[in-house]
């Protein structure tokens, strides 16, 4: 600790910088890391399974089924025009298949949401596990 002793008046301001703080904080800082550094350091062994390089040739592939939704709110299986009524006994019949084919949903740029919902709301309820959407592509860069 600095101290003044004499000299000046008691009405000078003192000129000196307190470094007592700025040493705390630094040591402080050290301390941290110090102590933090191991911990850094530390590897963790992991045990990943091993993939199996060779095809399993007796997984069959299975067509998807492509959905497609028009601006009009007409709903398109596999190129057929079908009723939202009629859908749902499609999903049931191709739910109970195994495996399970994919569904691809292509809703247009202009599709009403509503009917889109529908369609996945359908489609969830009556068993689908496997949905996903195709032709993102179109609504990039809006």
């Amino acid at each position: 600790m600095a101290m003044s002793v004499g000299g000046g008046g008691a009405d000078e301001p003192m000129m000196d910088i307190n470094t007592t703080p700025l040493i705390d904080v630094m040591l402080v800082l050290l301390i941290m890391f110090i102590i933090t550094l191991p911990v850094m350091t530390h590897a963790v062994k992991l045990d990943m399974p091993r993939t199996n390089t060779q095809p399993q040739n007796n997984e069959v592939q299975i067509e998807p089924i492509r959905i497609d939704i028009d601006w009009d709110g007409s709903v398109i299986w596999n190129g057929n025009l079908v009723q939202l009524d009629q859908l749902e006994s499609y999903f049931r019949t191709e739910a109970a298949r195994n495996p399970q084919p994919e569904l691809h949903v292509r809703p247009e740029r202009r599709a009403n949401y509503d009917t889109v919902a529908k369609v996945l709301a359908l489609a969830q309820r009556n068993g689908m596990q496997r949905i996903g959407f195709v032709g993102n592509e179109q609504f990039m860069g809006e």
